[in-house]
């Protein structure tokens, strides 16, 4: 049973229903999310073979799935852009439609409640976005969306754990989500890397990254570190990524939960604006040497950090809710600065973000922070999101004071990880920990314009 917690009436819920609408959220047999949940996507079982060349894509995927209702006979999942070969179910070849970025498929048989099917799917493609290729630098990763190299579901809410393989050309460096399997020289020449995540994971920071790169290895207590770039010395990745241990460890004291994975990576690739995925994150050359010329210059770095408390574990069930991803990833990696480099560096994020939201509302672009929809988000729809986003949490912060608005963090992350949340979960937790009413707060902020 989903409880979502009511604008104005947070206080008066027990402690035990504060998490409860952080359930992950199955998929409808029609494909949405919000209408009859029918079933879950327990599991992915995927081999995929890049072709850096050609920058086009081939896979095979196994997906298992499991009925929550009786007579389930048709399943949506997303694909955006990729060809369908064929999809199977032991012997059987099932039929399927595609419409836009979802197809649906018919199952053998009607399934009844509880019980699981394993779905084959096999494909190919050449992605937009969503696979990034530099053929001159023997480099292929991946970025949002998912379905993009990976037919599944796209939607933030619906977790699954992983096993992935990827082939590549003999002698390339290769990070994945989880824990590495194996890595097998195929009769061809090329190699298989395998990893597996054991803990569900939301598909869009399901993910992969390959080229040659120089991979210096470290550790930060129980945490095991990757640093991944081409072009660079030790000493070059080192001095890029010298406050990665420090960053995890802040998080996970302002959060109260221990970073959950055995490693984090750092991949330094050709292009990327910065793309965190579970267990580690993609960062541009060209922002590795302004850190190199700027050792302060770590905003970024701590960003994707943050994702992973932020994000990747606390997750928005819905993109409408992006701002629980992004704007808090936006605010700690301030906090994290803040503590590192002196008040001062703080202030000068806050007084950025007011900027910034000045302009949209100068503009007529200022929008709450809960969007009704996510279908086509603009610049300035970011700005809300990421920007606005951070502000209005040092203005929640400055209303509770520093000891309940970190208490409220903590708590609201311990009892949400691993799920998804509405921004209602948010503010049910900072009420607790806080013990003030903050309707009026989040009514100005999340679900009306800010005060002018």
């Amino acid at each position: 049973m989903i409880v979502r917690v009511v604008r104005g009436v947070a206080l008066i819920l027990p402690l035990m229903l504060l998490g409860a609408c952080a359930t992950r959220t199955p998929r409808s047999a029609n494909g949405d999310a919000g209408e009859a949940q029918s079933f879950d996507l327990l599991h992915y079982d995927v081999r995929v073979e890049p072709d850096i060349a050609t920058q086009t894509v081939r896979g095979e995927a196994t997906l298992r799935l499991r009925a929550l209702y009786d007579r389930l006979t048709v399943i949506t999942l997303d694909n955006d852009g990729l060809v369908i070969d064929a999809i199977r179910h032991g012997d059987d070849t099932l039929p399927f439609t595609q419409s836009g970025k979802h197809f649906v498929i018919t199952l053998p048989q009607a399934l009844r409640r509880g019980r699981t099917i394993d779905i084959d799917l096999h494909y190919h493609g050449t992605p937009r976005f969503g696979l990034q290729f530099a053929p001159e630098r023997s480099q292929v990763y991946t970025i949002f969306s998912t379905s993009q190299w990976l037919p599944g579901i796209d939607s933030p809410s619906e977790r699954a754990s992983l096993d992935l393989r990827v082939i590549l050309p003999r002698g390339l460096a290769a990070i994945g989500n989880g824990e590495p399997v194996a890595q097998t020289t195929l009769a061809d020449g090329r190699e298989q890397f395998h990893w597996r995540q054991r803990r569900p994971i939301p598909g869009y920071v399901m993910g992969f990254a390959a080229g040659r790169f120089r991979d210096l290895r470290t550790r930060e207590g129980g945490v095991a570190l990757r640093f991944l770039g081409e072009g660079y010395s030790d000493d070059e990745l080192r001095r890029v990524f010298a406050e990665t241990g420090n960053m995890l460890r802040y998080f996970a004291r302002r959060s109260g939960v221990a970073y959950p994975d055995r490693g984090y990576a750092q991949a330094l690739v050709a292009r990327t604006i910065g793309q965190e995925l579970s267990g580690f994150a993609l960062l541009s050359d060209d922002y590795a040497r302004r850190v190199l010329a700027d050792p302060a210059a770590t905003g970024l770095i701590a960003h994707e950090v943050a994702h992973q408390w932020w994000g990747n574990e606390v997750t928005c069930r819905e993109w409408t809710h992006f701002w629980l991803n992004e704007g808090l990833a936006t605010f700690m990696a301030a906090s994290w600065q803040e503590q590192r480099y002196g008040a001062q560096a703080y202030q000068r994020q806050v007084d950025a973000w007011r900027k910034h939201h000045a302009e949209l509302i100068a503009a007529g672009r200022d929008k709450p922070l809960v969007f009704p929809d996510w279908n086509k988000p603009s610049a300035e729809d970011r700005t809300v999101v990421y920007q606005k986003g951070a502000l209005a949490l040092h203005e929640l912060r400055s209303r509770l004071g520093d000891a309940a608005f970190w208490r409220g963090i903590s708590f609201y992350t311990k009892i949400n990880f691993g799920k998804s949340v509405e921004t209602a979960d948010f503010q049910a937790a900072m009420e607790r920990a806080s013990g003030q009413d903050l309707a009026a707060f989040f009514d100005e902020w999340a679900y009306g314009a800010a005060p002018r």
